[in-house]
């Protein structure tokens, strides 16, 4: 039995593909840790300057030119295969085949001992929509060019971030009455991300030989809509399920892109496949492992407390190839989350500018709109919230645990970072977060509001009130940092941060990825 490696053992150096993806980019944290050299290839190493380790190379190199493969494939042990391009305007099938091909020649040619590949579940036999079946055809292309393939093929990826979980998430959070084509009432058999890093990790392990091929999955058969409900059993929401005979691949893609972060040829190809089911039919994983995969339950538990730890490390919509950003018009998106995050830097040193935000609420007030805040405490008391009766404990200094208005301070590490969380009432869970950062001429505030709206109730509230934080949190940021400015002083104006606040900022690890996308 084959356990993942615990990192002692010594290797040599792992070239992996997709380090700016959803599975890649957890990966290359994980290989990191366990101290496992890593060399990324990527098609612009630009993408990933700071999300990389000292000890990890990045090198340029695009899979459909086999010529910039020599050199990144010199002196690399195992190479991990996380390429498709599902997302590209193209015929990614022909696309895929090339891209495999080339990968495992070059790599032939310079003697990596193995491949690992991460390939999708379905019976061949059956009719595969294009996109599977372009999956187990790129593991057929590999294995005919090289002489050690291992290949995973998995269903639905349980983690916050990747591309079927927000696709559920985002269908059971916004949609009370759901009209479910067939494609609903197809089985699958989820695995969580944990457990599948899990197994590429444990691969590295496996004797040289023979090529294989893996079906991984958790131990639970169900119907997309089985999860869905799972999902929403545990958000804690009703939701409805009317089934309906037809609703074709295109009008599902176009329903889909209006209602989850998915974008219509992205939710097409996504759709076909889900037609198909996606089932484990042999126990050689289990037999060749010594993993246990978590049920479904614990998939979508670990997957929210994770997102609660560190919101997201990697999204699906890294990838270039799912084509633009989603809609930001309300905050990004993390997750379930919506963030509204503004900077302005002032020419005072941190603890200078922490001071003013220490000393937020109570008697200090919120810097802005006072009288604003004011009403909503007052409404917040008359639907049985705490509204803004407590104040503050002292109006100098806090401390982790205290009231403050109807927040209470979650996080406190003067003179960098001040996070509290709300207790009025509200259709989900917030947020509101101040750091400090030093620059080269003083200081950078960053204030950031996050929401974890809870169903459509939830995303109502926070678009109603969103046009408040146009200028309520703006003006709030601007006076604190006018505060924090002994003597006349006027700031510049806020700057809408949109890679997100840095205590969230830090855990994002993926940027973009060369024509692939991770599922």
């Amino acid at each position: 039995m084959i356990s993942a490696p615990t990192g002692h053992e010594p290797r040599g150096r792992m070239l992996l593909t997709g380090a700016t993806g959803y599975v890649g980019g957890r990966l290359l944290r994980l290989l990191e840790e366990r101290g496992v050299p890593v060399r990324c290839l990527a098609r612009r190493p630009a993408a990933l300057t700071g999300k990389v380790g000292p000890t990890t190379e990045v090198v340029a190199g695009d899979v459909l030119d086999a010529a910039s493969l020599a050199a990144p494939m010199a002196g690399i042990d195992t190479a991990y295969y996380f390429v498709h391009s599902m997302g590209d305007q193209k015929d990614f099938e022909a696309q895929d085949r090339l891209a495999a091909q080339n990968f495992a020649e070059a790599a032939a040619a310079a003697g990596v001992k193995r491949l690992i590949y991460l390939g999708g579940l379905g019976n061949p036999d059956e009719r595969l929509s294009k996109h599977l079946r372009s999956r187990q055809e790129t593991g057929d292309v590999l294995r005919a060019s090289h002489p050690q393939v291992i290949e995973f093929r998995a269903s639905i990826v349980i983690g916050s971030g990747s591309l079927s979980f927000e696709m559920i998430r985002a269908l059971v959070e916004r949609l009370p009455i759901m009209i479910c084509p067939r494609w609903v009432q197809v089985k699958a058999q989820p695995i969580a991300i944990e457990d599948l890093l899990e197994y590429l990790l444990a691969a590295l392990d496996l004797p040289q030989g023979l090529s294989l091929v893996f079906e991984i999955g958790g131990p639970d058969q169900l119907s997309y809509g089985e999860i869905m409900q799972e999902y929403a059993r545990q958000r804690g929401l009703k939701r409805w399920m009317i089934p309906v005979p037809l609703l074709t691949p295109y009008l599902s893609s176009l329903w889909l892109g209006l209602v989850t972060p998915l974008y219509a040829r992205v939710g097409r190809k996504l759709v076909e496949s889900l037609r198909n089911p996606t089932l484990i039919s042999n126990n050689l994983a289990e037999m060749t492992f010594s993993i246990e995969p978590r049920s479904l339950p614990e998939a979508i538990a670990r997957a929210l407390i994770h997102e609660d730890r560190e919101v997201t490390e990697t999204r699906w919509s890294d990838a270039l190839s799912s084509a633009g950003q989603p809609r930001s018009w309300g905050g990004e998106r993390f997750g379930s989350r919506l963030v509204d995050s503004r900077t302005i830097d002032i020419p005072v040193p941190p603890e200078q500018a922490f001071a003013p935000i220490r000393r937020i609420g109570g008697d200090t007030g919120w810097y802005y709109a006072n009288w604003l805040w004011t009403i909503r405490g007052f409404l917040d008391l008359l639907v049985g919230g705490v509204g803004t009766r407590r104040g503050r404990r002292d109006p100098e200094h806090l401390q982790v645990g205290e009231p403050l208005d109807f927040w209470r301070v979650e996080t406190y590490e003067p003179p960098r970072l001040l996070r509290l969380a709300a207790e009025m009432k509200v259709p989900g869970r917030a947020w509101l977060e101040f750091e400090v950062e030093p620059t080269a001429t003083g200081s950078r505030i960053r204030q950031t509001a996050i929401f974890d709206p809870l169903g459509l109730a939830g995303l109502a509230y926070w678009y109603a009130i969103y046009p408040l934080h146009e200028f309520v949190f703006a003006g709030m940021l601007r006076n604190v940092a006018r505060a924090a400015v002994p003597g006349p002083y006027n700031p510049p104006a806020p700057q809408f941060d949109r890679v997100t606040a840095g205590a969230l900022q830090q855990q994002a690890r993926g940027a973009s990825l060369p024509s692939s996308h991770q599922a």
